[in-house]
């Protein structure tokens, strides 16, 4: 929880019987900027079809089930996942809430994207996501995420920390690139906000 409000992200290593969990120095943060979202022309157009429910904080095991079933090398395991769940009522000091969102299939009931992340004061962090692989779910990820930023300005929240820019997703997404330092600034000055209530 520490190192998360000092703006770590939190990643664990399992090997044999170690298990740790590694707060990562990044270097690099790639951050959107809501007024910065860009919504691509396919987007757009499954914005319009209304043939998916898009919800927040309703099923983390499900959630994070999923992810873990989309990346064979997911770093959620078990004892990491148990954390995760443990902190899904948390009260302390630190205004920290975990948080879930899901994109379901209407039509199958399918939960088709979601991802895992948490607020300190008005930042969200993601932390890890998923997105069905069938061809007809096509662009839904993209969906997905368009829809949590949406979610995320609606609430209040300044920006969206989407962690290592290595993805062209998040800059396509209208994310932007920060230094450690830089990024640190702009976390420091939120961490200790309320949301609009």
């Amino acid at each position: 929880m520490k190192a998360a409000y000092e703006g770590f992200i939190s990643i664990s290593f399992e090997q044999n019987e170690l298990f740790v969990i590694l707060p990562e120095m990044q270097f690099d943060y790639a951050v959107l900027h809501f007024e910065n979202l860009h919504i691509s022309k396919k987007v757009k157009k499954l914005l319009d079809k209304k043939d998916y429910e898009f919800s927040v904080n309703k099923d983390f095991k499900t959630i994070i089930n999923k992810i873990n079933e989309y990346h064979l090398d997911s770093w959620i395991v078990k004892e990491y996942k148990n954390t995760l769940l443990n902190l899904e009522n948390y009260q302390g000091s630190i205004d920290f809430e975990l948080l879930t969102c899901s994109l379901k299939d209407k039509e199958s009931n399918e939960i088709i994207a979601g991802e895992i992340g948490y607020r300190i004061g008005k930042v969200y962090t993601s932390l890890s996501g998923f997105s069905s692989k069938k061809r007809k779910f096509n662009n839904y990820g993209k969906l997905q995420l368009v829809l949590l930023a949406q979610y995320l300005e609606e609430k209040g929240f300044n920006f969206w920390n989407l962690g290592h820019p290595y993805m062209k997703y998040k800059f396509d997404l209208g994310a932007v690139l920060y230094k450690r330092e830089e990024f640190l600034n702009i976390f420091r000055e939120q961490r200790d906000k309320k949301l609009n209530s």
